[in-house]
């Protein structure tokens, strides 16, 4: 059988399962080990999938992953995020929509020790949603905005999608990393100056100012600032100045929220064992993700799929950026219908070796994957930031009212796609830097 059609065979039984409800994992396991049996035969298969669990887990860089979720847990459970929430919202009290932009810079700043989107969406639903519903503010753009704002940890560093690409693709996750900043701000930027124009043209979504604080106690607030600033700096400038591998600098940033906890005396021991537990579960199952996916890219390159699909580019004359364009507005319709680490792991093996022999940046490609990523958290209807504020919303907020509120901060994710795909320096500014 030609090698091209059982790959394409393969991509086709694979969809059929995951639409079944079969895991991720297992179906990639599957269909990857069934195509090499019939491609190149039992022996390469058996030799393969008898090596894969040892360099997957043997796999250094993989290691970043467990001490990024475990530092984001930590980080949840000693509160620092309350702290930020509360510094950002009495400076910005005064200012019309200022619980909006509290959110945005709070997440933004917790996304820095947070590499995970649910957390960060579930955690500020908890602690600002109560606070913006006394307030008079708009329920669904609220949670609108928690839902957007929570998506920033997939871009900022130390971000866990970031980091999951790198495994997958083999790029150096620090230049991933580093690339994720400059757009990670960007995207804050841009919400601050979308909110309050927002509220300008919808003023019933956000109430005058009416809280106001002292210079006192907007000043007595910043210290609360100084766990996220002191973690983020110690894991964003250890891979910077090239001092620390990405997984050396997790497992920092973990004793780092740790020694925070403890001088805050924030930790219980309980909850740390909780989360020691859940970082475990968390990281077991995208070692099995992981896995799959680099069996599906073996299977895609003992067929030779993505040469064939090269070719078949190449020879009918379509443009690079037609195909750019092509794959942004496919992942803009998968990601209204799967969830995004499935959604990755699935098609990096077949996207990230065709845009690189199309003759793009790998690293400018990944940070626009990861842009379309965040998209896909919070559109409807499968958004998985979406159905996280929901259920931490303990029923103040339907789901109606969460799709309507979250359309405008959708649009501004859009603007911010529209300024990547135009302007790759602003992803490859900070990685050539850090070249040199």
């Amino acid at each position: 059988m030609d090698p091209t059609l059982i790959a394409t065979i393969s991509i086709l039984v694979m969809l059929g399962l995951m639409a079944f409800g079969i895991p991720v994992a297992v179906s990639m396991l599957l269909v990857s080990a069934t195509g090499m049996m019939f491609a190149v035969g039992p022996n390469y298969t058996l030799t393969t999938f008898q090596t894969l669990p040892y360099n997957t887990a043997a796999n250094y860089t993989f290691a970043a992953i467990p001490m990024f979720v475990l530092m984001g847990l930590i980080a949840g459970s000693t509160g620092i995020v309350k702290d930020i929430y509360q510094a950002a919202n009495m400076w910005l009290a005064k200012i019309r929509g200022g619980l909006y932009m509290a959110t945005v810079i709070a997440a933004a700043g917790f996304g820095a020790v947070n590499g995970s989107t649910i957390v960060g969406a579930a955690l500020f639903t908890r602690i600002a949603l109560p606070e913006m519903i006394s307030l008079g503010y708009n329920k669904g753009a609220g949670v609108g905005c928690i839902i957007g704002a929570g998506t920033f940890a997939a871009m900022i560093p130390p971000s866990i999608t970031i980091v999951l690409y790198g495994v997958l693709t083999s790029e150096s996750i620090g230049q991933l990393l580093m690339a994720g900043i400059i757009p990670g701000v960007l995207t804050g930027i841009i919400y601050l100056i979308g909110i309050a124009f927002l509220v300008r043209i919808k003023p019933a979504w956000a109430p005058p100012a009416v809280k106001q604080y002292s210079l006192q106690e907007r000043l007595k607030s910043i210290k609360g600032v100084w766990p996220i600033g002191f973690v983020s700096f110690i894991v964003i400038g250890g891979i910077y100045s090239g001092l620390v591998s990405p997984s050396a600098a997790g497992a920092i940033g973990a004793f780092g929220v740790l020694l925070v906890g403890w001088v805050l005396r924030r930790l219980s021991k309980n909850e740390l064992v909780k989360n020691v537990g859940d970082a475990a579960l968390i990281t077991a199952a995208l070692f099995f993700i992981v896995m799959g996916g680099t069996a599906f890219s073996r299977l895609l390159l003992v067929t030779g799929f993505i040469d064939v699909l090269l070719d078949f580019v190449n020879n009918h004359g379509f443009e690079p950026w037609m195909i750019i364009l092509a794959l942004v507005l496919v992942y803009i319709v998968l990601g209204m219908l799967m969830d995004p680490i499935s959604m990755m792991v699935m098609t990096v093996p077949i996207v990230h070796p065709l845009v690189v022999g199309l003759g793009y940046d790998p690293i400018w490609f990944a940070i626009v994957m990861v842009k379309l990523i965040e998209l896909s958290c919070m559109t409807p209807p499968v958004g998985i930031n979406i159905f996280a504020a929901i259920s931490a919303s303990d029923g103040q907020v339907s789901t109606k009212e969460v799709y309507i509120g979250v359309i405008p901060f959708v649009i501004l994710e859009l603007i911010v796609l529209a300024l990547l795909l135009s302007l790759p320096g602003i992803a490859l500014f900070l990685p050539e830097v850090m070249l040199g």
